[in-house]
Protein backbone atom coordinates (compact mmCIF):
# COMPACT_ATOMS: atom_id res chain seq x y z
CA UNK A 1 0.00 0.00 0.00
CA UNK A 2 1.25 3.48 -0.88
CA UNK A 3 0.23 6.93 0.24
CA UNK A 4 -1.89 8.58 -2.38
CA UNK A 5 -0.89 11.86 -3.95
CA UNK A 6 -3.18 14.72 -2.95
CA UNK A 7 -4.25 17.55 -5.20
CA UNK A 8 -3.39 21.13 -4.34
CA UNK A 9 -6.65 21.94 -2.57
CA UNK A 10 -6.49 18.78 -0.46
CA UNK A 11 -2.99 19.83 0.63
CA UNK A 12 -4.36 23.35 1.22
CA UNK A 13 -7.11 22.06 3.54
CA UNK A 14 -4.61 19.75 5.24
CA UNK A 15 -2.72 22.77 6.56
CA UNK A 16 -5.47 25.41 6.59
CA UNK A 17 -5.59 25.48 10.40
CA UNK A 18 -2.08 26.92 10.34
CA UNK A 19 -3.57 30.16 8.97
CA UNK A 20 -5.41 30.71 12.24
CA UNK A 21 -2.53 29.49 14.40
CA UNK A 22 -0.16 31.91 12.72
CA UNK A 23 -2.61 34.79 12.87
CA UNK A 24 -2.69 34.37 16.64
CA UNK A 25 1.07 33.83 16.76
CA UNK A 26 1.65 37.01 14.73
CA UNK A 27 -0.56 39.03 17.06
CA UNK A 28 1.50 37.72 19.95
CA UNK A 29 4.88 38.35 18.27
CA UNK A 30 4.10 41.88 17.10
CA UNK A 31 2.29 43.09 20.21
CA UNK A 32 3.23 41.10 23.32
CA UNK A 33 6.24 43.30 24.11
CA UNK A 34 4.13 46.44 23.68
CA UNK A 35 1.39 45.04 25.93
CA UNK A 36 3.90 44.04 28.61
CA UNK A 37 5.43 47.53 28.46
CA UNK A 38 1.94 49.02 28.91
CA UNK A 39 1.56 46.86 32.01
CA UNK A 40 4.87 48.18 33.38
CA UNK A 41 7.73 46.03 32.03
CA UNK A 42 11.11 47.70 31.35
CA UNK A 43 12.79 47.07 27.99
CA UNK A 44 15.67 45.07 29.46
CA UNK A 45 13.13 42.85 31.27
CA UNK A 46 11.11 41.95 28.16
CA UNK A 47 13.15 38.90 27.18
CA UNK A 48 12.71 37.50 30.70
CA UNK A 49 8.93 37.64 30.38
CA UNK A 50 9.17 35.96 26.99
CA UNK A 51 11.18 33.08 28.43
CA UNK A 52 8.04 31.31 29.65
CA UNK A 53 6.96 30.80 26.04
CA UNK A 54 9.88 28.70 24.76
CA UNK A 55 10.24 27.01 28.15
CA UNK A 56 6.72 25.63 27.92
CA UNK A 57 7.43 24.57 24.34
CA UNK A 58 10.50 22.66 25.50
CA UNK A 59 8.32 20.63 27.86
CA UNK A 60 5.10 20.38 25.87
CA UNK A 61 6.24 19.57 22.33
CA UNK A 62 7.93 16.17 22.83
CA UNK A 63 5.18 15.02 25.20
CA UNK A 64 2.49 15.93 22.69
CA UNK A 65 4.51 14.27 19.93
CA UNK A 66 4.99 11.11 21.98
CA UNK A 67 1.32 10.70 22.78
CA UNK A 68 0.08 11.76 19.35
CA UNK A 69 2.13 8.90 17.87
CA UNK A 70 0.14 6.54 20.10
CA UNK A 71 -3.31 8.14 19.87
CA UNK A 72 -6.19 7.01 17.72
CA UNK A 73 -9.68 8.45 18.24
CA UNK A 74 -12.73 9.22 16.14
CA UNK A 75 -10.94 12.45 15.22
CA UNK A 76 -7.78 10.60 14.28
CA UNK A 77 -4.22 10.77 15.60
CA UNK A 78 -3.07 14.38 15.30
CA UNK A 79 -6.36 16.30 15.08
CA UNK A 80 -7.38 16.00 18.77
CA UNK A 81 -4.16 17.73 19.79
CA UNK A 82 -4.23 20.73 17.50
CA UNK A 83 -7.96 21.23 18.18
CA UNK A 84 -7.27 21.29 21.94
CA UNK A 85 -4.32 23.62 21.43
CA UNK A 86 -6.42 25.98 19.32
CA UNK A 87 -9.12 26.26 21.99
CA UNK A 88 -6.59 27.04 24.73
CA UNK A 89 -4.68 29.51 22.53
CA UNK A 90 -7.92 31.32 21.72
CA UNK A 91 -8.60 31.79 25.42
CA UNK A 92 -5.09 33.18 25.87
CA UNK A 93 -5.62 35.64 23.01
CA UNK A 94 -8.77 36.92 24.66
CA UNK A 95 -7.33 37.26 28.15
CA UNK A 96 -3.86 38.71 27.48
CA UNK A 97 -4.88 42.27 26.48
CA UNK A 98 -7.50 42.18 29.23
CA UNK A 99 -5.06 41.21 31.97
CA UNK A 100 -5.83 44.43 33.89
CA UNK A 101 -9.28 42.96 34.68
CA UNK A 102 -7.58 40.62 37.14
CA UNK A 103 -5.62 43.18 39.17
CA UNK A 104 -7.70 42.31 42.23
CA UNK A 105 -5.82 39.01 42.29
CA UNK A 106 -2.33 39.94 41.04
CA UNK A 107 -0.55 42.69 39.06
CA UNK A 108 -1.61 42.98 35.42
CA UNK A 109 2.01 42.48 34.32
CA UNK A 110 2.11 39.03 35.87
CA UNK A 111 -1.30 38.11 34.49
CA UNK A 112 -0.10 39.23 31.05
CA UNK A 113 3.06 37.15 31.37
CA UNK A 114 0.97 34.17 32.49
CA UNK A 115 -1.37 34.39 29.53
CA UNK A 116 1.66 34.71 27.24
CA UNK A 117 2.84 31.39 28.65
CA UNK A 118 -0.59 29.78 28.14
CA UNK A 119 -0.80 31.09 24.59
CA UNK A 120 2.61 29.85 23.56
CA UNK A 121 2.14 26.46 25.22
CA UNK A 122 -1.15 26.14 23.34
CA UNK A 123 0.40 27.18 20.03
CA UNK A 124 3.02 24.50 20.65
CA UNK A 125 0.33 21.89 21.31
CA UNK A 126 -1.24 22.81 17.97
CA UNK A 127 1.82 23.33 15.77
CA UNK A 128 3.87 20.14 15.92
CA UNK A 129 0.95 17.73 15.36
CA UNK A 130 0.33 19.81 12.21
CA UNK A 131 3.95 19.26 11.13
CA UNK A 132 3.62 15.53 11.82
CA UNK A 133 0.26 15.42 10.01
CA UNK A 134 1.84 16.67 6.78
CA UNK A 135 4.60 14.05 7.06
CA UNK A 136 2.02 11.35 7.90
CA UNK A 137 -0.36 12.04 5.04
CA UNK A 138 1.87 13.10 2.13
CA UNK A 139 4.25 10.84 0.17
CA UNK A 140 7.91 11.84 0.13
CA UNK A 141 7.76 13.56 -3.26
CA UNK A 142 4.98 15.90 -2.06
CA UNK A 143 6.48 16.87 1.30
CA UNK A 144 8.35 19.93 0.07
CA UNK A 145 5.11 21.11 -1.55
CA UNK A 146 3.18 20.28 1.63
CA UNK A 147 5.46 22.27 3.91
CA UNK A 148 5.60 25.09 1.35
CA UNK A 149 1.80 25.31 1.26
CA UNK A 150 1.88 25.33 5.04
CA UNK A 151 4.32 28.24 4.84
CA UNK A 152 1.99 30.08 2.42
CA UNK A 153 -0.88 29.74 4.87
CA UNK A 154 1.37 30.77 7.74
CA UNK A 155 2.29 33.88 5.76
CA UNK A 156 -1.32 34.78 4.96
CA UNK A 157 -2.40 34.33 8.59
CA UNK A 158 0.55 36.30 9.86
CA UNK A 159 -0.17 39.20 7.48
CA UNK A 160 -3.74 39.45 8.77
CA UNK A 161 -2.59 39.20 12.39
CA UNK A 162 0.26 41.68 12.02
CA UNK A 163 -1.74 44.32 10.13
CA UNK A 164 -4.99 44.05 12.06
CA UNK A 165 -4.25 46.65 14.81
CA UNK A 166 -3.05 49.17 12.21
CA UNK A 167 -6.11 48.55 10.02
CA UNK A 168 -8.56 48.92 12.90
CA UNK A 169 -6.98 52.23 13.88
CA UNK A 170 -6.32 53.80 10.49
CA UNK A 171 -9.24 52.44 8.47
CA UNK A 172 -11.95 52.23 11.10
CA UNK A 173 -10.85 54.93 13.54
CA UNK A 174 -10.58 52.65 16.58
CA UNK A 175 -8.31 54.19 19.21
CA UNK A 176 -4.76 52.87 19.62
CA UNK A 177 -4.20 54.78 22.87
CA UNK A 178 -5.72 54.34 26.30
CA UNK A 179 -5.25 55.27 29.92
CA UNK A 180 -1.87 54.28 31.43
CA UNK A 181 -1.88 50.59 32.31
CA UNK A 182 -4.72 49.81 29.89
CA UNK A 183 -4.37 48.17 26.47
CA UNK A 184 -5.89 50.20 23.58
CA UNK A 185 -9.21 49.04 22.17
CA UNK A 186 -7.67 48.36 18.73
CA UNK A 187 -5.36 45.74 20.28
CA UNK A 188 -8.15 44.16 22.34
CA UNK A 189 -10.38 43.75 19.29
CA UNK A 190 -7.48 42.42 17.22
CA UNK A 191 -6.82 39.65 19.71
CA UNK A 192 -10.52 38.71 19.91
CA UNK A 193 -10.79 38.54 16.11
CA UNK A 194 -7.62 36.43 16.05
CA UNK A 195 -9.16 33.98 18.52
CA UNK A 196 -12.27 33.54 16.34
CA UNK A 197 -10.27 33.00 13.14
CA UNK A 198 -8.05 30.48 14.92
CA UNK A 199 -10.96 28.27 15.95
CA UNK A 200 -12.71 28.44 12.57
CA UNK A 201 -9.58 27.61 10.54
CA UNK A 202 -8.70 24.64 12.76
CA UNK A 203 -12.21 23.25 12.36
CA UNK A 204 -11.85 23.43 8.55
CA UNK A 205 -8.81 21.14 8.72
CA UNK A 206 -10.47 18.84 11.26
CA UNK A 207 -13.54 18.29 9.07
CA UNK A 208 -11.85 18.11 5.64
CA UNK A 209 -8.76 15.98 6.32
CA UNK A 210 -8.58 12.21 6.62
CA UNK A 211 -5.69 10.59 8.47
CA UNK A 212 -4.34 7.12 7.77
CA UNK A 213 -5.28 4.66 10.50
CA UNK A 214 -2.50 2.82 12.41
CA UNK A 215 -3.23 -0.32 10.36
CA UNK A 216 -2.96 1.58 7.08
CA UNK A 217 0.30 3.17 8.21
CA UNK A 218 1.70 -0.31 8.93
CA UNK A 219 0.80 -1.47 5.43
CA UNK A 220 2.29 1.69 3.91
CA UNK A 221 5.52 1.27 5.85
CA UNK A 222 5.74 -2.44 5.05
CA UNK A 223 5.88 -3.98 8.50
CA UNK A 224 3.57 -5.74 10.89
CA UNK A 225 2.48 -3.96 14.05
CA UNK A 226 4.59 -5.25 16.91
CA UNK A 227 3.42 -5.40 20.46
CA UNK A 228 5.13 -2.66 22.44
CA UNK A 229 6.46 -3.41 25.88
CA UNK A 230 5.77 -1.05 28.77
CA UNK A 231 9.33 0.19 28.50
CA UNK A 232 9.01 0.93 24.78
CA UNK A 233 5.72 2.76 25.25
CA UNK A 234 6.93 4.76 28.23
CA UNK A 235 7.02 8.55 28.10
CA UNK A 236 10.58 8.27 29.42
CA UNK A 237 11.47 6.70 26.08
CA UNK A 238 11.65 10.28 24.78
CA UNK A 239 15.12 10.51 26.31
CA UNK A 240 16.18 7.37 24.44
CA UNK A 241 14.76 8.78 21.23
CA UNK A 242 16.67 12.01 21.86
CA UNK A 243 19.91 10.06 22.33
CA UNK A 244 19.28 8.04 19.16
CA UNK A 245 18.10 10.87 16.92
CA UNK A 246 19.07 10.57 13.24
CA UNK A 247 22.33 12.17 12.09
CA UNK A 248 20.47 14.59 9.81
CA UNK A 249 18.49 15.81 12.80
CA UNK A 250 21.67 16.42 14.81
CA UNK A 251 23.15 18.42 11.96
CA UNK A 252 19.99 20.44 11.48
CA UNK A 253 19.88 21.21 15.20
CA UNK A 254 22.71 23.74 14.85
CA UNK A 255 21.07 25.39 11.86
CA UNK A 256 17.85 25.67 13.85
CA UNK A 257 19.67 26.97 16.92
CA UNK A 258 21.12 30.03 15.21
CA UNK A 259 18.02 30.62 13.08
CA UNK A 260 15.70 30.77 16.08
CA UNK A 261 18.15 32.66 18.28
CA UNK A 262 17.95 35.39 15.65
CA UNK A 263 14.17 35.20 15.29
CA UNK A 264 13.58 35.51 19.02
CA UNK A 265 15.73 38.63 19.24
CA UNK A 266 13.79 40.15 16.36
CA UNK A 267 10.38 39.41 17.87
CA UNK A 268 11.24 40.72 21.32
CA UNK A 269 13.19 43.86 20.47
CA UNK A 270 11.88 45.19 17.12
CA UNK A 271 9.24 47.49 18.62
CA UNK A 272 11.52 49.21 21.16
CA UNK A 273 14.42 49.19 18.66
CA UNK A 274 12.43 50.99 15.96
CA UNK A 275 10.74 53.35 18.42
CA UNK A 276 14.15 54.36 19.80
CA UNK A 277 16.50 54.10 16.80
CA UNK A 278 14.19 55.24 13.99
CA UNK A 279 11.49 57.34 15.68
CA UNK A 280 13.91 58.81 18.26
CA UNK A 281 11.60 58.06 21.20
CA UNK A 282 12.47 57.37 24.80
CA UNK A 283 12.07 53.74 25.79
CA UNK A 284 10.15 54.91 28.89
CA UNK A 285 7.44 56.50 26.74
CA UNK A 286 5.40 53.37 25.92
CA UNK A 287 2.05 55.10 26.64
CA UNK A 288 2.46 57.95 24.13
CA UNK A 289 0.51 58.02 20.87
CA UNK A 290 3.77 58.21 18.88
CA UNK A 291 5.09 55.08 20.57
CA UNK A 292 1.81 53.29 19.81
CA UNK A 293 2.11 54.45 16.19
CA UNK A 294 5.60 52.94 16.11
CA UNK A 295 4.15 49.73 17.50
CA UNK A 296 1.45 49.71 14.81
CA UNK A 297 4.13 50.26 12.15
CA UNK A 298 6.03 47.25 13.48
CA UNK A 299 2.85 45.27 12.90
CA UNK A 300 2.81 46.48 9.29
CA UNK A 301 6.48 45.52 8.88
CA UNK A 302 5.89 42.07 10.36
CA UNK A 303 2.98 41.71 7.98
CA UNK A 304 5.27 42.61 5.07
CA UNK A 305 7.83 39.93 5.89
CA UNK A 306 5.06 37.38 6.33
CA UNK A 307 3.50 38.41 3.00
CA UNK A 308 6.88 38.02 1.33
CA UNK A 309 7.25 34.59 2.95
CA UNK A 310 3.86 33.51 1.59
CA UNK A 311 4.83 34.54 -1.96
CA UNK A 312 8.35 33.09 -1.75
CA UNK A 313 6.95 29.81 -0.43
CA UNK A 314 5.18 29.32 -3.78
CA UNK A 315 8.61 29.17 -5.44
CA UNK A 316 10.41 27.08 -2.81
CA UNK A 317 9.50 23.66 -4.30
CA UNK A 318 10.74 24.69 -7.77
CA UNK A 319 13.92 26.29 -6.40
CA UNK A 320 14.65 23.29 -4.18
CA UNK A 321 14.07 20.90 -7.09
CA UNK A 322 16.52 22.89 -9.21
CA UNK A 323 19.39 23.52 -6.77
CA UNK A 324 18.59 21.30 -3.76
CA UNK A 325 16.99 21.99 -0.42
CA UNK A 326 20.27 22.84 1.33
CA UNK A 327 21.39 25.50 -1.14
CA UNK A 328 17.88 26.93 -1.12
CA UNK A 329 17.88 27.20 2.68
CA UNK A 330 21.42 28.61 2.90
CA UNK A 331 20.70 31.30 0.29
CA UNK A 332 17.47 32.26 2.04
CA UNK A 333 19.15 32.61 5.44
CA UNK A 334 21.89 34.81 3.97
CA UNK A 335 19.30 37.16 2.48
CA UNK A 336 17.47 37.25 5.82
CA UNK A 337 20.64 38.00 7.74
CA UNK A 338 21.42 40.93 5.47
CA UNK A 339 17.85 42.16 5.93
CA UNK A 340 18.12 42.19 9.72
CA UNK A 341 21.50 43.92 9.75
CA UNK A 342 20.24 46.55 7.29
CA UNK A 343 17.67 47.76 9.84
CA UNK A 344 20.50 49.56 11.63
CA UNK A 345 21.17 51.67 8.53
CA UNK A 346 17.57 52.55 7.63
CA UNK A 347 17.22 56.38 7.38
CA UNK A 348 13.49 56.29 8.18
CA UNK A 349 10.68 53.87 8.94
CA UNK A 350 9.72 53.38 5.27
CA UNK A 351 13.14 52.01 4.37
CA UNK A 352 12.55 49.20 6.84
CA UNK A 353 10.19 47.64 4.29
CA UNK A 354 13.27 46.67 2.26
CA UNK A 355 14.71 44.94 5.31
CA UNK A 356 11.49 42.97 5.67
CA UNK A 357 11.83 41.61 2.13
CA UNK A 358 14.98 39.75 3.12
CA UNK A 359 13.57 38.62 6.45
CA UNK A 360 10.47 37.25 4.70
CA UNK A 361 12.60 35.12 2.38
CA UNK A 362 14.44 33.63 5.35
CA UNK A 363 11.22 33.10 7.33
CA UNK A 364 9.61 31.13 4.49
CA UNK A 365 12.60 28.84 4.25
CA UNK A 366 12.89 28.38 8.03
CA UNK A 367 9.28 27.24 8.15
CA UNK A 368 9.61 24.75 5.29
CA UNK A 369 13.09 23.54 4.38
CA UNK A 370 14.29 22.09 7.73
CA UNK A 371 11.09 20.04 8.05
CA UNK A 372 11.23 18.85 4.45
CA UNK A 373 14.85 17.74 5.01
CA UNK A 374 14.08 16.20 8.40
CA UNK A 375 10.98 14.20 7.41
CA UNK A 376 12.94 11.86 5.13
CA UNK A 377 15.30 10.85 7.94
CA UNK A 378 12.73 10.04 10.64
CA UNK A 379 11.29 6.55 11.28
CA UNK A 380 7.57 6.77 10.33
CA UNK A 381 6.43 5.33 13.67
CA UNK A 382 8.19 8.11 15.55
CA UNK A 383 7.24 11.05 13.32
CA UNK A 384 5.35 12.84 16.11
CA UNK A 385 7.90 12.42 18.88
CA UNK A 386 10.84 13.37 16.65
CA UNK A 387 9.01 16.44 15.37
CA UNK A 388 8.47 17.30 19.05
CA UNK A 389 12.11 16.66 19.95
CA UNK A 390 13.15 18.77 16.95
CA UNK A 391 11.37 21.62 18.69
CA UNK A 392 14.12 21.51 21.34
CA UNK A 393 16.36 23.23 18.82
CA UNK A 394 13.76 25.94 18.35
CA UNK A 395 13.03 26.67 22.01
CA UNK A 396 16.51 26.22 23.56
CA UNK A 397 18.02 29.14 21.56
CA UNK A 398 15.01 31.25 22.49
CA UNK A 399 15.49 30.43 26.17
CA UNK A 400 19.17 31.36 25.95
CA UNK A 401 18.33 34.61 24.17
CA UNK A 402 15.63 35.31 26.74
CA UNK A 403 18.16 34.95 29.56
CA UNK A 404 20.97 37.01 28.04
CA UNK A 405 19.17 39.28 25.59
CA UNK A 406 17.88 41.82 28.10
CA UNK A 407 21.18 42.16 30.04
CA UNK A 408 23.05 42.48 26.74
CA UNK A 409 20.79 45.36 25.69
CA UNK A 410 21.24 47.06 29.05
CA UNK A 411 24.96 46.55 29.67
CA UNK A 412 26.57 45.68 26.32
CA UNK A 413 24.50 47.78 23.89
CA UNK A 414 24.14 50.82 26.16
CA UNK A 415 20.37 50.45 26.32
CA UNK A 416 19.97 50.58 22.53
CA UNK A 417 18.00 47.49 21.37
CA UNK A 418 18.80 48.03 17.67
CA UNK A 419 22.03 46.10 18.25
CA UNK A 420 19.99 43.07 19.27
CA UNK A 421 18.59 43.06 15.72
CA UNK A 422 22.10 43.27 14.24
CA UNK A 423 23.15 40.26 16.33
CA UNK A 424 20.07 38.43 15.07
CA UNK A 425 21.24 39.06 11.51
CA UNK A 426 24.70 37.69 12.27
CA UNK A 427 23.04 34.64 13.80
CA UNK A 428 21.20 34.00 10.51
CA UNK A 429 24.48 34.15 8.60
CA UNK A 430 26.03 31.56 10.94
CA UNK A 431 23.01 29.31 10.40
CA UNK A 432 23.46 29.63 6.63
CA UNK A 433 27.08 28.51 6.89
CA UNK A 434 26.08 25.45 8.93
CA UNK A 435 23.56 24.24 6.34
CA UNK A 436 26.43 22.86 4.24
CA UNK A 437 27.13 20.30 7.00
CA UNK A 438 23.64 18.75 6.79
CA UNK A 439 23.15 15.35 5.12
CA UNK A 440 19.81 15.52 3.25
CA UNK A 441 19.20 11.81 2.73
CA UNK A 442 15.92 12.36 0.86
CA UNK A 443 17.01 15.00 -1.65
CA UNK A 444 17.26 14.24 -5.34
CA UNK A 445 19.81 16.97 -6.01
CA UNK A 446 23.49 16.42 -5.38
CA UNK A 447 24.51 17.75 -1.95
CA UNK A 448 26.68 20.82 -1.38
CA UNK A 449 30.36 19.89 -1.49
Amino acid sequence: MKKKNLNFWEIWNLSFGFLGIQMGFALQNANASRILQIFGADVHELSWFWIVAPLTGLIVQPIVGHYSDRTWTKLGRRRPYFLTGAILASLGLIFMPNADMFTAFMPALWVGAGTLMIMDASFNIAMEPFRALVADVLPSDQRTLGFSVQTILIGIGAVFGSWLPYVLTNWFGIANTAEPGTVPLSLMLSFIIGAIVLIVSILITVFTTKEYSPEEMDLINGFEEKEETEEEASLMNIFTDFKNMPLTMRQLSWVQFFSWFGLFGMWVFTTPAIAHHVYGLSLDDAHSSTYQNAGDWVGILFGVYNAVSAVYAFFLPAIAKKVGRKKTHAFSLIIGGIGLISMYFAPNENWLILSMLGIGIAWASILAMPYAILAGSIPPRKMGVYMGIFNFFIVIPQIINALIGGPMVKYLYGGNPIYALVVSGVSFLIAAALVSKVDDVDDTVAPIK
